[in-house]
């Protein structure tokens, strides 16, 4: 009587440990849910605001900072806002040309890009793991300018699939809340143009001495070009490839529309 007596006990004492643990369990991912929720509507209020209010700031921008003070960098920090209207038709359409041509007809995100991409990453991971060299293998996106606008202004700058999925889904967000012209002037306003460069403004000011409402097709090709490596392209100015790729861009801007 008394083993059964043990047996009985020791049976519920295991329940009594596994319901707890599941207790625990739900609570936890009832946790875990409610963050993610509460995360996705504190990014619909900030891309909402984003309609009227410029942000001073963005995610990357903020990184880069930290990053240079605690390495100790101490390079000058430049950035100035300045109104769709104020910079040069010519920058838009180049920025367009060299990134995202097809800007003003997407919702977004343009699925058979990112197709294209991760079969040229695939195919250039193979080609390193047969060929191992020094050279880091590039990792290419397939972005357009919404999600990278989403990239820089809200998230990390690693890369694995769920901020990738986070990036997706905050691309669909601007489109819903913010048109065209909004999207892309808050781009050339936060772009990256090389280490503690950030804006058209900046940009026009630091490489050719001029505001951005006066560059020129060639001069705006060139800074479109920088945008994929933009410290790379401020340590190498004068280099041929950034020469001839901004030629190449300035010739098929004419077929680009802007917003």
């Amino acid at each position: 009587m008394s083993c059964a007596i043990c047996c009985w006990r020791s049976r519920h004492d295991a329940l009594a440990v596994v319901k707890a643990f599941l207790t625990g369990l739900e609570r936890w991912l009832l946790a875990v849910i409610a963050a993610a929720v509460l995360l996705q509507l504190f990014f619909v209020l900030r891309i909402a605001l984003m309609a009227w209010w410029a942000p001073q700031s963005t995610a990357f921008e903020r990184t880069q900072l930290w990053q240079h003070w605690h390495t100790g960098v101490r390079s000058p920090w430049q950035q100035q806002w300045v109104d769709y209207e104020n910079i040069a038709p010519a920058l838009k359409k180049a920025v367009l040309t060299a990134e995202d041509d097809l800007f003003t007809e997407h919702d977004g995100v343009q699925w058979q890009a990112i197709e294209r991409a991760w079969q040229r990453n695939q195919k250039a991971l193979a080609q390193a793991e047969h060929k191992p060299t020094a050279k880091p293998v590039r990792i290419v996106g397939g972005s357009t300018i919404t999600q990278q606008l989403a990239k820089n202004l809200l998230l990390s700058g690693e890369r694995n699939l769920l901020r990738k999925g986070q990036e997706l889904a905050l691309a669909f967000l601007l489109e819903q809340f913010l048109d065209k012209r909004r999207i892309l002037e808050l781009y050339l306003n936060h772009a990256e143009w090389g280490q503690g460069i950030f804006g058209a403004e900046a940009a026009a000011q630091h490489y050719f001495k001029k505001p951005a409402s006066r560059l020129t097709s060639l001069e705006a090709a060139r800074l479109a070009v920088m945008l994929p490596r933009p410290r790379y392209f401020q340590q190498h100015w004068q280099s041929g490839y950034l020469s001839q790729r901004a030629q190449v861009i300035a010739r098929r801007m004419a077929g680009t529309a802007i917003p």
